[in-house]
């Protein structure tokens, strides 16, 4: 089936890798388990405390945990198999889980042990996370590295909008115990898909640039990888470039801690009206889900990657503008799809453009700014709610985002000219071989011009010597 009549959801990665399906099925079930605990948590914190500053806590106890255990995650990353610890931080949240349950079942009335709970979980899914996010490019096919990325965010979509409603209904019928025992379930569930996969050893034990085995260097193993994470990142313009455009987007324009004011200034704070921004956010991350098909067979990565966030401020600006609640409604919904696409994009590329011995610290740099990003742009947009107002701070927001997304691109060529690998032939097999080729090159790119420094030597040519990327 040729690319021009392919306009919904590419399916291809759920048909043509088993371990990617089970990846798949696993993450998908993960995530839905996590929006119901997050609701229960909320609730029971609430009970406990009837204090809005302890339900701030929530995020404090969450964030520190998972910024410190994701940057440890990316090191471990590039230091062992990445199944292996997939699978041995997965078993540490499931324990978090069930001690959750226990404490619920238990009566707890202690909010600093529920909260040292969750700050456990939380971190021990970040120690995972980098190592999780390199398991796609892995399993399949360059060209179908978007889609199964496409895949994995309609599942994220779809648990933000069913997940909290299931939330509601388990909590009136069967209270706290219920949802924790489902965020169990679901954690044992992907615990159990992780033995589908094949193992996961740094580079696929392929030789790294310089023809030197990955793990060994002088005839002597290598213990530890090579230190460079992030000047690795900030010698890539590819790859700086990218996340720079989502930082721009995140912190600049981050709408999420203004909907109440909003709701209360022109909607006489309804409830409903509350959880409609909400929902009308996953909609429009849903409906590009659906349409994923066609924006992952372009090729131009970058280009559509700051056109979505361009598009994501200036509909938050409209946003901040509107008037009627359907125009509201709509100006959302297109930020949901704009960011659905914009973090696809990025997913696809920064994989795609990270050497294998890389990717777990460069993964853990994505994780980070994908968490930062956001809760530093909610925070500026209450700040600057407080001392103007929330239309001021939404339209103000929307539109330096937009800006700060130009900037990007203007002075990042390679970014804006980025192009995907051309597509791989059809695999015969149901399953992607384990040890494929990595699809980035083992080479380091001149910081000046963006392109690599050297290309993989034909077989049988000398091997090329390339720079390793300074500390």
């Amino acid at each position: 089936m040729s690319g021009r009549r392919i306009r919904f959801l590419d399916l291809r990665p759920l048909r043509t890798s088993r371990p990617f399906r089970a990846l798949w099925i696993g993450a998908s079930l993960g995530s839905a388990g996590h929006q119901i605990a997050t609701v229960a948590v909320l609730a029971q914190v609430w009970e406990l405390t009837r204090s809005p500053l302890w339900t701030g806590a929530i995020g404090l106890a969450t964030a520190g945990p998972a910024l410190v255990c994701g940057l440890a995650g990316g090191s471990l990353a590039d230091a062992m198999d990445r199944r292996t610890l997939v699978r041995a931080t997965t078993a540490v949240h499931l324990l978090a889980a069930l001690a959750l349950l226990g404490q619920a079942l238990a009566g707890n009335r202690s909010v600093l042990l529920l909260l040292a709970l969750v700050g456990a979980a939380a971190g021990a899914s970040a120690l995972g996370a980098p190592a999780r996010r390199t398991f796609p490019v892995r399993l399949l096919p360059s060209d179908q590295l978007a889609a199964g990325l496409a895949l994995q965010g309609m599942a994220f979509q779809v648990s933000m909008l069913a997940g909290p409603a299931l939330a509601g209904l388990l909590l009136a019928r069967w209270d706290f115990p219920a949802a924790y025992g489902c965020q169990a379930a679901a954690l044992l569930v992907s615990l159990a898909v992780t033995f589908r996969l094949p193992p996961m050893p740094v580079d696929g034990g392929r030789p790294a640039a310089g023809g030197a085995p990955a793990a060994a260097s002088g005839g002597r193993v290598r213990r530890r990888p090579e230190r460079g994470g992030w000047g690795f990142v900030l010698r890539r313009p590819t790859l700086w470039g990218s996340f720079a455009t989502d930082l721009s987007a995140t912190l600049l324009a981050m709408p999420i801690s203004l909907f109440p004011l909003v709701n209360e200034a022109r909607f006489d704070g309804d409830p409903r009206t509350l959880g409609l921004f909400l929902s009308a956010v996953a909609v429009g991350g849903i409906t590009a889900g659906l349409f994923s098909g066609t924006v992952t067979r372009l090729r131009r990565a970058g280009l559509v990657q700051l056109t979505a966030a361009l598009v994501w401020g200036l509909a938050l600006a409209v946003f901040g503008l509107a008037g009627p609640l359907w125009l509201a409604l709509g100006a959302l919904a297109v930020a949901g799809g704009a960011d659905t696409i914009s973090v696809v994009t990025r997913g696809a590329l920064v994989q795609l453009e990270t050497p294998d011995r890389y990717r777990g610290r460069v993964s853990s740099v994505e994780h980070i700014i994908g968490m930062a990003g956001p809760e530093a742009g909610n925070f500026r947009g209450g700040l600057v709610a407080s001392l103007t107002s929330a239309p001021v701070a939404l339209v103000t927001g929307g539109l330096a985002g937009a800006v700060a997304v130009g900037v990007v691109a203007a002075v990042n060529r390679p970014l804006r000219s980025y192009t995907l690998p051309e597509p791989e032939p059809e695999p015969d097999a149901e399953q992607a071989p384990p040890g494929k080729p990595d699809p980035a090159p083992d080479t380091d790119t001149d910081p000046n011009t963006g392109t690599h420094a050297g290309r993989r030597p034909e077989p049988g040519a000398a091997p090329e010597a390339a720079p390793e990327p300074a500390p």
